[in-house]
């Protein structure tokens, strides 16, 4: 889809991309990271356009630095944006923008997520912790993690990418721990949900675990950026399954290079961002069919 025209700073190309946001007319816009900018692609267009920075690296409100994910609020029709090198969250409008607005300051944001009431969620990952900023209060609530850097049910280390449910049940990569956690709204602490078996490369365990998306039933989809795969655990289980990758790391259409960002759109196909080969997949579309996944590769 996007990049396949290798490592650049070309509007068909990326360079380093991390995280994403898939609309619902499947429009996709991808945190450019070394290229300080956010590209927004069409669904079925060849190359994309510049939505946010793109005016060289820095610290002004035109600019961005090293911008680790993006998503669209769409009550207010604009972006947000984790500009990470910049500590700082910023909103940039949608269309027609030219510059942003810092929002949050003084945080080290890997990625960002929206509820449906438009509670902003951010992983603030030197603080090991994930906090929620409810709109209209100036002061953020600590919804997972908190508890300094480390192992325990009540602690996270390095957390990279959140997920939140219907229920505001908070998913969590926690990079260093190699696991994904659920921390259920209010509570103090944590449940592994996929990996926590050290790092490795079998069934139960994962390493340096990065996007997810979770389902209505609970199932748990990661990219397993270390052994460039995604993996699929359903709720309850012990150990996952591998849906794409898992053949080595490569630029094949059948493998991967640290997958890092992860989504589905309205109609279940599924976007991965292809870090190491600058580029986002999205020819695979997972459906159900009496519990088991189908893949289709094009």
């Amino acid at each position: 889809m996007a990049g396949e025209n290798r490592q650049g700073n070309g509007i068909n190309q990326l360079s380093n991309p991390l995280g994403l946001y898939v609309d619902d007319d499947q429009t996709v816009y991808v945190a450019d990271r070394s290229n300080h900018r956010i590209v927004e692609w069409k669904w079925d267009v060849m190359s994309g356009q510049v939505v946010a920075g793109g005016n060289g690296q820095g610290s002004g409100a035109h600019q961005l630095s090293y911008p680790y994910d993006v998503i669209v609020d769409k009550e207010r029709d604009s972006l947000i944006i984790c500009d990470y090198a910049n500590r700082r969250v910023v909103r940039w409008p949608r269309r027609n923008g030219t510059s942003g607005e810092t929002i949050i300051s003084n945080i080290d944001c890997w990625s960002l997520t929206m509820d449906e009431i438009g509670s902003l969620y951010v992983t603030d990952y030197r603080e090991d912790e994930v906090r929620r900023y409810r709109r209209g209060e100036s002061q953020a609530t600590v919804v997972a993690g908190g508890n300094g850097s480390g192992n325990h049910l009540d602690q996270l280390s390095s957390p990279r990418y959140v997920f939140v449910d219907r229920d505001h049940s908070v998913y969590v990569s926690d990079g260093e721990n190699d696991r994904v956690m659920k921390w259920v709204e209010g509570a103090k602490q944590g449940i592994v949900v996929a990996g926590g078996q050290e790092q490795g490369n079998g069934l139960t365990q994962l390493y340096y675990p990065r996007g997810i998306v979770v389902d209505q039933l609970g199932t748990v989809y990661v990219a397993d950026g270390g052994n460039a795969r995604i993996m699929r655990w359903p709720k309850g289980a012990t150990q996952g399954s591998v849906i794409v990758g898992g053949n080595g790391t490569g630029e094949q259409s059948s493998q991967l290079n640290w997958p890092i960002g992860l989504s589905f759109d309205r109609y279940g196909n599924l976007y991965v961002v292809d870090h190491g080969n600058h580029r986002i997949q999205n020819s695979m579309a997972i459906q159900m069919y009496n519990g088991s996944v189908c893949m289709y590769m094009s």
